[in-house]
């Protein structure tokens, strides 16, 4: 009998249509599983990159992360409205976007700062610490005092120079320096001493101490030695003390 079923009606013969052919039993069920893993790694790499678009835009582009606060620390004679004005942090600027070296440029700008460390606290702080200049000698100008600090820097004008700072008589620049890195040798102890300086070089620095004795102190080279040899030197009786060769002070009535 052929494969094609046949019935006779009549005089005719009507032939039954082909049957498919039947799939195998369980050949469907794992095609289907294929197309759902499929369809499931795909929404989730398409979830998965909505997500991380999402985060780069909050975190970019939103204030959500963005500069809320702004602290200061480590001011004395500033205020951290002197510091908050100079950092010049918009408010909501995104910290990832903050640019902490510009903000410390700004803020460096300050006269009395002699460091500053910027940095960003999540989710919405920016932590500003500066170190103000210490001055080692005033210097009596017509506009007021003048505070020097211990690399000779001119960095602040005041109305009367701070109780037991030193007074600076120097020409130019270098001898300015020159005294500073002297007087900055000096223990506090022998700091409270001086009185006045004078430099009228580089190389020719002398300080008056309080009670009228004169220390002829000459460069500023090896004024850590010199600043050792001073001390013990001071015990004994005398006017001119002279340490301008550390390894061979004198001293002179």
């Amino acid at each position: 009998m052929s494969a094609t079923a046949s019935r006779r009606t009549g005089d005719r013969v009507r032939r039954d249509p082909p049957r498919p052919a039947r799939r195998a039993p369980g050949r469907a069920r794992p095609r289907r599983r294929v197309h759902r893993r499929y369809l499931v790694r795909r929404w989730a790499v398409l979830g998965s990159f909505a997500f991380v678009v999402g985060v780069v835009v909050v975190v970019f582009f939103t204030p959500l992360l963005g500069a809320h606060d702004v602290e200061v620390s480590g001011t004395d004679q500033l205020t951290a409205d002197d510091v908050r004005a100079a950092a010049a942090v918009a408010p909501g600027t995104p910290l990832v976007r903050l640019d902490t070296d510009e903000v410390a440029a700004r803020v460096a700008q300050l006269p009395r700062v002699d460091t500053v460390q910027v940095r960003r606290s999540y989710p919405g702080t920016v932590r500003i610490a500066v170190s103000e200049r210490t001055p080692v000698l005033a210097v009596q100008a017509g506009d007021g005092v003048h505070l020097v600090d211990g690399t000779g820097l001119d960095f602040s004008t005041v109305k009367a120079a701070p109780p037991g700072l030193p007074v600076l008589s120097a020409p130019d620049q270098p001898s300015r320096a020159a005294a500073a890195a002297a007087v900055s040798a000096l223990p506090p102890a022998l700091t409270a001493l001086v009185a006045s300086v004078a430099a009228t070089t580089p190389v020719d620095i002398r300080l008056t101490l309080g009670d009228g004795r004169l220390v002829v102190w000459g460069g500023a080279e090896d004024s850590a030695r010199k600043a050792a040899v001073l001390g013990p030197l001071l015990t004994r009786p005398g006017k001119t003390y002279d340490v301008a060769a550390a390894d061979f002070p004198t001293v002179a009535e």
